[in-house]
């Protein structure tokens, strides 16, 4: 897979994508990231690429030029499967829509600043509007991090044990069960017996229902959608 990110400030992202999983994954070979300074394709002598809000709104506006200017050049060289806006006026982010995008090859995402970008190139280049939560941070530089983890780590052989990814927390629409390492007690607090009986099949029993148990206590509205498209346990 391929990532390539328009960015204001490019150098928030650099220490993350050298290290943990995501670099296992570069290092493999498995996924290219390519951080675009969009800085390189301002304006004039000082390289413009923000200016006021017509209406007089206050902030200010990533401008189209810059960003066309960018987009197109990389388009020359790339196909995209999707182009990317973060933005905390997009769909939320979540475990669905990270399965579907790592299927992908190529990928282009726009990191938002100030007040955003000038809605022109949202219309002209945009196919995906993605927010992370709903609440706004300094850049899309973030959220961008947040985007490649997620994907980074489901695209094969990039964790040793690829079953670790599919039983994560929301890929089943479901909250994961609780874990438990060694010791088997700690301050009196045993690991339970089911957990270290070797039963294959009871384990899983014991850890659907603890799954269950836990979304309807933490998510009820998770659990809802769940189990208005499934059979639950009663």
């Amino acid at each position: 897979m391929k990532i390539d990110i328009i960015a204001v400030i490019p150098d928030l992202m650099t220490s993350f994508f050298d290290n943990s999983i995501v670099k296992n994954a570069r290092k493999k070979g498995l996924l290219e990231i390519n951080v675009i300074d969009l800085r390189k394709y301002g304006l004039g002598r000082y390289k413009q690429i923000d200016d006021y809000q017509y209406g007089g709104q206050a902030g200010m506006v990533l401008m189209p030029e810059p960003l066309s200017s960018c987009i197109d050049e990389l388009q020359s060289h790339t196909r995209y499967d999707e182009i990317i806006y973060l933005t905390p006026d997009g769909t939320t982010f979540n475990q669905k829509t990270a399965n579907k995008l790592s299927l992908y090859k190529n990928l282009l995402l726009i990191c938002g600043h100030y007040k955003g970008i000038d809605q022109r190139i949202r219309d002209l280049y945009v196919t995906i509007e993605i927010s992370v939560g709903d609440y706004v941070l300094s850049g899309g530089e973030t959220a961008a991090i947040v985007v490649v983890d997620a994907l980074g780590r489901l695209i094969p052989g990039v964790i040793s044990d690829e079953t670790s990814a599919l039983s994560d927390t929301f890929q089943d629409d479901l909250l994961a069960p609780p874990v438990y390492t060694r010791p088997a007690e700690f301050r009196n607090m045993k690991v339970p017996d089911v957990l270290i009986s070797g039963h294959e099949k009871n384990i899983k029993e014991w850890q659907s229902l603890q799954s269950f148990e836990k979304t309807r206590r933490l998510r009820p509205d998770l659990y809802q959608k769940w189990e208005e498209g499934s059979d639950l346990p009663v």
